[in-house]
């Protein structure tokens, strides 16, 4: 209230006040560091012995149960679809379509986030520890009637890189999406998990184990990366992932 003398009292509203930042959740932080000490734990157990670590008998059945015996095979756009994913597509998708797209209606933090997770966590949970374990990946042997990769590889099977780049793609896209529409995701995120690993033992690329925890590793280490983010990520609510917000339109009456 102002006092004028001679006029009578005006009453100034103060201006709204600010909403507070959300609180940064424990679980991503939680989660992230136990699915990177299960990832962690298993690739010492792995290096330790690489040609028959303690889930090698695992590992041989689910083979001699799945795994693909010829190219003509693997020759379907289900499997074609996951091995892009993990490649070319799945590149495209997360270095330059997404970002790409954030920055267009000006998230760019949350487009900072997505290329951190593509490039840092694949480079160091996928690349690295495929060259500090090297375990070979699975061989032809006539003798069982069972092939050897039915696609071009790089060396080393653990972790499978393409389980890693799932995990990656999974829990960034979650950190982007409203609250509301993440329960309908996560359940795409673990079809295209469980399609993944299943598709990497298919074609003999990998060993299961290896694709299991490619997977886990790739989305814990993003756990812990939207964690790192979070106060970032938070400033990015509220503008919507389909449309820009015009210079005169306010941000309150967006996000409601």
């Amino acid at each position: 209230m102002v006092m004028d003398p001679g006029t009578a009292p005006v009453t100034t509203s103060a201006p709204p006040a600010r909403a507070g930042k959300t609180r940064r959740p424990s679980w991503p932080l939680a989660t992230g560091l136990l699915g990177m000490l299960v990832f962690t734990a298993f690739g010492f157990a792995v290096a330790a012995n690489v040609e028959h670590p303690f889930t090698q008998p695992l590992d041989d059945w689910w083979r001699a149960l799945v795994g693909a015996t010829n190219e003509a095979q693997i020759q379907n756009p289900i499997v074609m679809l996951f091995q892009e994913i993990g490649q070319i597509g799945g590149a495209v998708l997360m270095v330059i379509v997404i970002p790409g797209w954030l920055f267009i209606i000006r998230r760019w933090r949350s487009a900072l986030f997505v290329l951190a997770a593509e490039f840092g966590v694949s480079i160091v949970v996928s690349q690295v520890v495929k060259n500090l374990v090297d375990r070979p990946r699975p061989a032809a042997d006539a003798a069982l009637g069972l092939s050897g990769p039915l696609i071009p590889v790089d060396h080393g099977s653990f972790p499978s890189g393409h389980g890693v780049s799932v995990g990656i793609l999974v829990v960034a896209i979650a950190a982007i999406l409203p609250v509301a529409a993440r329960k309908i995701w996560w359940i795409v995120g673990a079809v295209l998990a469980i399609g993944m690993i299943w598709q990497r033992t298919f074609v003999n690329a990998h060993w299961i184990s290896d694709a299991i925890v490619g997977v886990i590793g790739g989305a814990s280490a993003t756990l812990l990366l939207w964690w790192l983010f979070w106060r970032l990520l938070d400033r990015d609510r509220g503008k919507p992932l389909f449309r820009r917000v015009r210079a005169d339109q306010p941000r309150e009456s967006v996000a409601r």
